[in-house]
């Protein structure tokens, strides 16, 4: 399927490419509101999460169900003057963008202008399902469109992330579609929740997913982030040998034609006993903004951040 935002997604990340990096050990994780100055309506009485920075980090994208929303769990946007300030108090993106329904997982695209973001409105292929929407200028964001039930299916699609990768680009994403990693019941159309890959051409044409290969197990392997150079991956997870429910796991590779590594759970200082969920990266990738249902989080879950170094030499 042809789809106008992803031609300009391959075209803005042509060459984007970077060599492979190396850093050090994640520090605590603590909750976004820690920084000194942020809106401390950032995290609040209800539920937040699926935190996504702009490459420029002036945005952060989140979802909550707060007050003042259109319906259900809604996407926000937080603001900030330069890299170094606090960020403000999130706003509602509202229609078209929000709904009565429930949008999550937003990701927000490299050229600033577009949206990937999920969705429980109707006229999609069941449970939750992959849109993307463009910002006009003038007008502002136009009518999302849906990426056609050959990428979403009957289950919960979650956590679209592009990626560009040698050649082309790579969509990822999670789904609970029957047929994933593990065996389902004859005639299920649901199943455990796995990460797919979709290839994207230059030309903006989605093709079918399959699984990504070497981070599935038949636990419930969920919301994919990539790094810009397509060579380590993050995800949440409760398969066995994590602290808690759901877990922050990664993976790396040497380069895109390689599979990935044995995930690797990051340890204590970024998972706890409760659910982490929906890791995502800035663009330089030492910080790594996430949801948490942890003790002396506000409402059911807070935004937390934890932050790494490069290594020296790299």
């Amino acid at each position: 399927m042809r789809k106008r935002g992803m031609v300009a997604i391959c075209v803005m990340l042509a060459g984007a490419m970077a060599g492979a990096m190396q850093f050090n050990e994640w520090s605590p994780a603590v909750s976004l509101e820690s920084v000194p100055g942020t809106d401390q309506a950032l995290n609040t009485a209800f539920q937040d999460g699926c935190p996504a920075p702009s490459k420029d980090g002036l945005t952060l994208y989140m979802a909550s169900n707060r007050p003042g929303g259109q319906g259900g769990l809604d996407i926000w946007a937080a603001y900030r003057e330069s890299a170094d300030d606090p960020f403000g108090a999130p706003v509602n993106l509202d229609p078209p963008i929000n709904t009565a329904a429930d949008e999550f997982c937003p990701t927000p695209l490299v050229n600033g202008h577009a949206l990937l973001f999920v969705s429980t409105k109707a006229g999609g292929c069941g449970g939750s399902d992959i849109y993307i929407a463009r910002e006009h200028p003038k007008k502002g964001w136009e009518t999302p469109e849906h990426l056609s039930c050959s990428v979403n299916s009957a289950g919960d699609e979650a956590s679209p992330f592009f990626v560009a990768q040698e050649g082309d680009g790579a969509l990822y994403f999670s789904s609970t579609k029957a047929g994933g990693y593990a065996a389902d019941p004859p005639g299920a159309i649901t199943g455990d929740a796995d990460i797919y890959v979709s290839p994207v051409s230059s030309e903006g044409i989605v093709g079918a997913p399959v699984l990504a290969s070497g981070v599935n197990t038949p636990a419930n392997d969920f919301r994919p982030h990539v790094r810009r150079d397509a060579l380590e991956i993050f995800f949440d997870s409760n398969r066995g040998g994590g602290f808690g429910l759901l877990d922050v796991w990664s993976a790396t590779r040497e380069s895109t034609s390689d599979p990935w590594s044995v995930p690797v759970n990051p340890g204590p200082n970024v998972n706890s006993i409760a659910n982490e969920s929906r890791p995502y990266l800035s663009w330089g990738a030492t910080m790594l903004y996430f949801g948490t249902t942890r003790a002396g989080v506000e409402g059911s879950a807070d935004i937390f951040f934890t932050t790494r170094t490069k290594a020296t030499g790299h």
